[in-house]
């Protein structure tokens, strides 16, 4: 009697999670922070949910489809994508425009590498870079928040027609008797202006007519579902809010008069989303615990200093785009000394270190190489 054995790499011991079931929770808990949006912008935000991800997911089949990337829509991972990339959008972004960062976000951010577990940054920020780059006063624009007749009207810029200059929002809030209302973000009314929100307004994103993302409270709320339940590891977004904390903190005891609060910090822009759902993608990220301190403290010290010496009132998606590209480097330097090596030597290259428990080999979420990745390099002749 034959016996057939299967030599596996590790790890071995496993729990019975799948990719499907990790990407099925995180979309769960987004969508409390996609209807608070929806609440705070209405029809324009709502539109932007549905355009931006179902560019994904169009993207990402016509990609599975012709064998460039591996992967199935039924993982999840295009429709996080989406909602994480509308999400980081200004409610009012142009649909077409939104149309085209998503088919970015998966084109050159996932289908490049191969398709999901082999890109090397995050899909949802490769996307949002592009649209920075491509259509800069277009994502500059915000519009308050909590407007009347948000839900029975959108937003002039957001139906613009493809390759043409969106409508005038100034004029449009003029043409609402809302001449005192800007559509300043925080960030932006901080560091051109000198004016700092009450950070207390910022946690909740209820105060008035605010040009604010999604809560940062219910943020960290669906968060901690997702690390109560182990689908996402809490070192990575403690220490990036650890950091931009105490590196806020240090400048603002340094200089009152010059540094905001760095709570004001912690409570502004898109901190929160890319700590808890954009620098925590397993695929972009260290492994290693003492690397997933590192990788995070880096995020949150690069996200204070672009914000206050950069040219942008935002740093956050520069600093996670960054962090992933140092995460290789970083998982080089924090492998655990093998079993019976002296600290004083030089770790070997090819040395085995514990992987994080919950971590999922592609092996086993049953990923597979595709048959072709762009681009084809062809032989010499």
């Amino acid at each position: 009697m034959s016996t057939t054995i299967e030599i596996r790499s590790a790890p071995h011991i496993k729990t019975q999670r799948s990719v499907e079931q990790i990407m099925r929770n995180v979309v769960g808990s987004l969508l409390p922070v996609c209807a608070f949006f929806v609440y705070q912008y209405g029809l324009s935000a709502l539109a932007s949910l549905a355009v931006v991800t179902a560019a994904c997911l169009a993207t990402e089949r016509f990609f599975v489809k012709t064998g460039t990337q591996s992967g199935t829509l039924a993982d999840w991972s295009a429709v996080i994508t989406g909602l994480l990339l509308a999400l980081s959008l200004p409610p009012g972004f142009p649909l077409w425009m939104g149309a085209v960062a998503g088919i970015v976000a998966i084109a050159l951010g996932k289908a490049l590498f191969g398709g999901i577990g082999f890109n090397v940054f995050n899909p949802a920020l490769v996307g949002r870079a592009f649209v920075q780059a491509a259509f800069p006063v277009a994502i500059a624009t915000y519009t308050p928040s909590f407007l009347d007749g948000r839900f029975t009207s959108f937003v002039p810029s957001t139906l613009a027609w493809p390759l043409m200059m969106p409508a005038d929002t100034a004029a449009w809030l003029q043409s609402l008797h809302l001449d005192g209302i800007t559509g300043a973000t925080p960030l932006a009314k901080w560091k051109f202006e000198g004016v700092a929100a009450d950070p207390l307004h910022l946690l909740s994103s209820l105060s008035g007519h605010m040009a604010v993302g999604p809560s940062p409270l219910l943020i960290l709320v669906c968060g901690a579902y997702l690390a109560v339940r182990r689908f996402l590891d809490w070192r990575i977004p403690a220490a990036i809010l650890g950091s931009a904390g105490l590196t806020a903190f240090a400048l603002y005891a340094w200089n009152p008069a010059r540094f905001p609060d760095p709570f004001f910090m912690m409570f502004s822009g898109g901190l929160m989303l890319g700590a808890i759902y954009m620098a925590t993608d397993m695929a972009t990220s260290p492994v290693t615990p003492r690397g997933m301190w590192v990788y995070g403290a880096l995020i949150g010290v690069l996200t204070v200093l672009i914000r206050y010496y950069g040219g942008l009132p935002e740093g956050v998606m520069y600093a996670i785009l960054i962090g992933n590209a140092a995460s290789p480097l970083i998982e080089r330097f924090t492998q655990p000394r093998p079993f019976g090596k002296s600290g004083l030597l030089r770790p070997r290259r090819g040395a085995s270190y514990a992987l994080h428990p919950e971590y999922i080999s592609r092996e086993e979420a049953g990923a597979t190489t595709p048959k072709k990745r762009m681009p084809i390099n062809k032989p010499r002749k």
